[in-house]
């Protein structure tokens, strides 16, 4: 049976976790577009040295597990003389992993746009960043902006590995009510209804803003 009584009388921890949950997501979300965003222009370069370096690294972190990389930040790392806020080294973890990801979701936005158009960047004047600003970039973006979303939505159910480590986000939250009351039926169902809210309003989100920048590219 499930206990709504104890749900309500939770919501202000679930809340709190939902907070450091939805704090965990935003940074690395951030740090993970602007990773992937920088590594992704560069393997779309020429630079053999630097496209070397960003495939050495973001094979490791698609290559291992996210939770071994969270264990070994967290963990690990300290045990090396890198003493770092658990919950810093859950995120930047994290933002590593899905910039890891990200990396090659922008490389097949910036392959999609056509040589023919940073020909004409050229032929108007403009140098090699003011082509990646105003031209390639915009378009890639649009055409990843579904692939993005995707990654951004796992990246929240991803965070709940941050609990392994003892960062109070959302999970854990619910698992230390569960040790108190040991209602795991009504708790994993609570758990799980705040992260299909989360999602379900980024998916809404990001659904929108496609619709946006479609109704912007027909015109």
């Amino acid at each position: 049976m499930i206990d709504f009584q104890l749900i309500a009388d939770s919501l202000p921890y679930l809340g709190r976790g939902i907070l450091i949950t939805l704090q965990i997501s935003a940074i690395a979300c951030a740090m993970g577009l602007l990773i992937g965003t920088v590594c992704g222009l560069i393997l779309s370069s020429k630079n053999l040295l630097l496209r070397s370096i960003v495939t050495f690294y973001t094979t490791i972190f698609r290559g291992t597990p996210m939770l071994i990389q969270i264990v070994f930040a967290a963990l690990v790392l300290p045990t090396l003389g890198i003493a770092l806020p658990t919950l810093w080294a859950v995120i930047i973890a994290i933002g590593l992993n899905s910039g890891a990801y990200i990396t090659y979701i922008v490389l097949s936005g910036i392959k999609s746009v056509s040589v023919g158009q940073r020909e004409a960047g050229k032929t108007l004047g403009m140098n090699s960043m003011q082509i990646i600003r105003y031209i390639v970039l915009p378009q890639a973006f649009r055409v990843v902006l579904p692939a993005l979303g995707n990654e951004f939505i796992t990246l929240i159910k991803d965070s709940s590995l941050a609990s392994i480590v003892g960062v109070q986000e959302l999970t854990k939250e619910g698992e230390m009510i569960m040790g108190r009351t040991y209602e795991y039926l009504t708790m994993y169902i609570a758990i799980a209804s705040c992260y299909l809210i989360i999602t379900g309003a980024l998916s809404l989100i990001v659904s929108r803003i496609e619709q946006r920048m479609g109704t912007d590219a027909r015109h």
